[in-house]
């Protein structure tokens, strides 16, 4: 892995599985939102262990594939410069979020935190926002036809059962990775 995809993985979901949780934990110290942690004699603990590992095995594939497939990084200031279809990617547009979803929601549920259980939440509806309004747009721009014939054909956070393959027809210049 290069230094631009290290740093923008410090950058992006280390704030939202570290720095953010990480203060919210600090913040409710002392308060009745304190964090109770659960140890593996819990069905909670095992419940946590099972989302997190998920969703850091999904995150670490996303990350790969951006930077070996899509030549970028997840950051704005270094985006891909081929648009991924492969893996995940051909069963729903937003993997990498879904896997840090999937953390949030371990780390919420092992520190039995309401705190970051609402961090979750927020954190999805801000992406929920986001991605219509920004990141979609840009890589329409960035990619045309191809961008919407594979927005057209894959869903945004509910995935495909199958993985999506491209039509023989469909735009003869995109390549099905």
């Amino acid at each position: 892995m290069n230094w631009s995809v290290i740093r923008a993985v410090f950058v992006l979901p280390g704030t939202a599985l570290v720095l953010v949780p990480a203060t919210l934990l600090v913040l409710s110290r002392n308060t009745r939102f304190a964090v109770q942690v659960v140890g593996p004699a819990h069905t909670v603990f095992w419940i946590a262990a099972i989302s997190g590992g998920a969703g850091i095995a999904m995150l670490i594939w996303t990350i790969s594939l951006f930077a070996g497939v899509g030549h970028g990084t997840l950051a704005p200031w270094d985006p891909p410069r081929r648009l991924v279809v492969r893996g995940p990617y051909r069963h729903v547009r937003n993997p990498m979020i879904t896997g840090v979803l999937l953390v949030i929601m371990a780390e919420a549920l092992f520190f039995q935190s309401w705190l970051l259980a609402g961090w979750l939440v927020l954190f999805f509806v801000a992406n929920a926002i986001y991605f219509p309004l920004v990141e979609e747009k840009g890589l329409e721009n960035r990619f045309g036809d191809e961008y919407l014939l594979y927005r057209n054909n894959v869903p945004r956070w509910i995935p495909r059962l199958l993985p999506w393959k491209k039509s023989p027809g469909d735009l003869s210049s995109f390549e099905q990775q």
